[in-house]
């Protein structure tokens, strides 16, 4: 299993809306953090869009990973057909052999039936270009439809990107949403994660965790996972909660990485 880097590890280096750090962290710089920190490959999700780099950016990107020997993956928002060919050329180009997609964009969400249609039109190109297709499985959608919809379409160029915190927007906890979702999963993320009441005891808070140190059960994960032998790596992402301002949250983030890969380092061996 390789120990991926996600570019929402850094989500607050990088730029969360309405919270702009001083100095955003470059693509490329937060490539060398990934080789400093002895990560296999980076995940360069839709907070980074690609889509607007230029041919010569992707081509230094693909050059410098390399050299660095770190693999890339990259991810994209929004199951729009034209974007999605779009990616499949970039992953193309930069040797990713999965594209992890956020099904809903905005204003654009679409039903189950209109995501069987899409994702059965651009099986073809997923062939031609040998790159599977792994859904994140997010708010809206249940993991009953995310089934649906793998089974609907190809296993053999469809899974899941499993996620370990998402589903809880739609009511639906860790190991109820693992035990329909592991045996399509092609792609983890290792989101670890706390729920805590609060004070005064009216609601319970879900607050990010370095991996390892809240309640998401890693360690199952991977033995759970490993069963089915589709998935090849597991992508470090991070939720962790604000400082009194965005500097320090991301002086924050950064022992966060360091703290997470340490753990997951020792638990999963090259």
């Amino acid at each position: 299993m390789k120990i991926g880097l996600g570019t929402y590890a850094y989500a607050w280096a990088i730029g969360v809306p309405g919270y702009p750090p001083k100095k955003p962290l470059p693509l490329f710089e937060f490539l060398d953090r990934a080789s400093k920190y002895g990560f296999d490959c980076i995940q360069i999700g839709d907070n980074v869009p690609l889509h607007l780099m230029t041919d010569n950016q992707l081509n230094t990107l693909r050059i410098e990973a390399d050299q660095l020997g770190i693999g890339i993956e990259i991810g994209m928002r929004g199951l729009i057909k034209t974007m999605v060919l779009k990616y499949l050329d970039i992953a193309s180009r930069l040797h990713s052999d999965i594209l992890r997609i956020v099904i809903d964009a905005g204003d654009f969400k679409p039903s189950i039936s209109e995501i069987i249609h899409i994702i059965r039109e651009i099986l073809p190109a997923l062939n031609d270009r040998n790159i599977r297709l792994a859904i994140e499985n997010h708010d809206r959608i249940s993991a009953d439809e995310f089934k649906q919809i793998i089974e609907e379409t190809d296993q053999n160029w469809v899974g899941i990107c499993l996620d370990s915190v998402n589903s809880l927007g739609k009511g639906e906890g860790f190991f109820e949403v693992a035990g329909k979702l592991l045996p399509y999963t092609i792609n983890l993320h290792i989101k670890d994660y706390t729920i805590k009441r609060v004070e005064h005891q009216m609601g319970v808070q879900v607050t990010g965790a370095i991996a390892g140190q809240g309640i998401l059960p890693i360690k199952w994960l991977f033995n759970e996972v490993g069963k089915y032998g589709k998935c090849h790596s597991a992508i470090l992402e991070l939720w962790p909660p604000p400082e009194k301002d965005v500097e320090a949250t991301i002086r924050k983030e950064e022992l966060w990485v360091a703290e997470s890969i340490s753990y997951l380092r020792g638990i999963i061996r090259r």
